[in-house]
């Protein structure tokens, strides 16, 4: 079978269905909690704790796989992958308790984060690997744009089951995808690697590079999660709620073709904390939801710049290793952070306290900037050791 060019900007688009299909679920976390909610009457913290358990599930699996992932077959890996999860989701479509569905989706996260994981080595064995993950959340947006406009509304004709059919969907998809991606050898570390100071050069700033992974991701999966919920208690109506997020998750696309089309021509750190600064303006503004223009445009910011910004602190942290393994914990603590989001916020919101989940988010989204500037900095000063340089980033197509 002919595969693609593995630098081409079609391998982008295939490698960011493999990573999708293992995390989606993320991207219609809104359309999964209110689901579950009114399809099965779990309790905002019920339905809360399902979404978290699932995405500690994903933070376990890309912990496994950082462990494993230069000595796995990652072609004959994706494949086994990709069926657990049918699998798991086919039996999530079974279950109706709180609990049971906790360990369900426990187990499906699990397997989605070593196929996240996985996917993601394969990302940082590409030229430019910020353009990739801006094609991974270019795709992510996209279907889930769909999801979280359509699934709301189809639950109540058709129950949770919608919901994980989605998922096997896209499942089945990508396994069809999976034939045309070409072989990914791991490559050598680069020169620069060899004579860098690992406290100094490597650790310390991969190190608070992860760290803003995590708060970034839960500062916004938090909020996310319980964006429905929010409109409605302000007044909204559900289908214009809906409506909104999914159109919104479509214009955040906006965000990751910048970094598709910007890459690191004007440097990291200002285009990163500009961004940061639009979620944190963004996210303040969702105080005052109940003017439909306001709850527009707070969306329509904060997903902008989730997307960017979380595209270039994956891209931060491969670029420190061309191996692959520290996209791989840049996963992870993606994951940590998403999953934690939720978790707490489902005890922070309570029976509908969203002024305090969004106090919450912004102190996270504070530390997550200060996290950044100094990896941020570094690869700007070019001390870092750059995967993929600023040079392949401009050359790469």
């Amino acid at each position: 079978m002919t595969t693609v060019s593995p630098q081409g900007m079609t391998a982008r688009i295939l490698l960011a269905f493999l990573a999708t299909a293992g995390f989606f679920y993320v991207n219609i976390m809104p359309a999964l909690v209110d689901g579950l909610k009114q399809g099965l009457g779990f309790t905002n913290k019920q339905a809360g704790l399902v979404g978290s358990c699932n995405v500690y599930g994903a933070a376990c699996g890309a912990f496994l796989i950082a462990l494993v992932v230069r000595r796995i077959r990652w072609r004959l890996a994706a494949h086994l992958f990709l069926a657990g999860l049918i699998t798991m989701d086919l039996l999530s479509m079974l279950v109706h308790s709180p609990s049971a569905l906790m360990g369900a989706r426990f187990l499906h996260g699990l397997i989605g984060g070593m196929l996240v994981g996985l996917a993601f080595s394969i990302f940082a064995r590409v030229t430019a690997p910020d353009r990739t993950f801006g094609m991974l959340f270019l795709v992510q947006v996209l279907a889930g744009g769909i999801g979280v406009m359509s699934l709301p509304l189809l639950v109540p004709r058709f129950g949770t089951s919608v919901l994980f059919g989605s998922l096997i969907l896209l499942s089945v998809v990508t396994l069809a995808m999976l034939q045309f991606l070409p072989d990914y050898p791991a490559r050598a570390p680069a020169p620069a690697a060899a004579h860098a100071g690992p406290g100094t050069l490597k650790f310390r700033p991969l190190g608070l590079a992860l760290v803003s992974v995590f708060l970034f991701q839960a500062a916004n999966m938090g909020l996310f999660a319980f964006m429905i919920g929010l409109g409605t208690r302000r007044g909204l109506p559900l289908p214009f709620v809906s409506e909104t997020l999914g159109i919104a998750n479509w214009l955040s696309i906006i965000g990751a073709v910048l970094v598709i089309a910007l890459s690191t021509r004007h440097g990291i750190l200002w285009p990163i904390l500009a961004a940061m600064v639009l979620s944190l303006v963004g996210t303040w503004a969702l105080n005052y939801s109940e003017t439909r223009w306001i709850w527009i445009a707070a969306n329509v910011g904060t997903g902008i710049s989730w997307a960017f910004v979380i595209s270039h602190l994956f891209g931060i942290c491969a670029r420190f290793d061309q191996t692959g393994q520290a996209a791989v914990w840049s996963g992870f603590a993606s994951k940590m952070g998403l999953a934690s989001g939720p978790f707490l916020a489902s005890f922070v919101v309570g029976a509908g306290d969203y002024r305090a989940l969004i106090a919450t988010a912004l102190a996270l989204l504070l530390l997550a900037m200060l996290a950044l500037t100094i990896p941020a900095w570094t690869l700007d000063r070019g001390s870092g050791v750059d995967g993929a340089g600023a040079q392949p980033a401009r050359g790469a197509q």
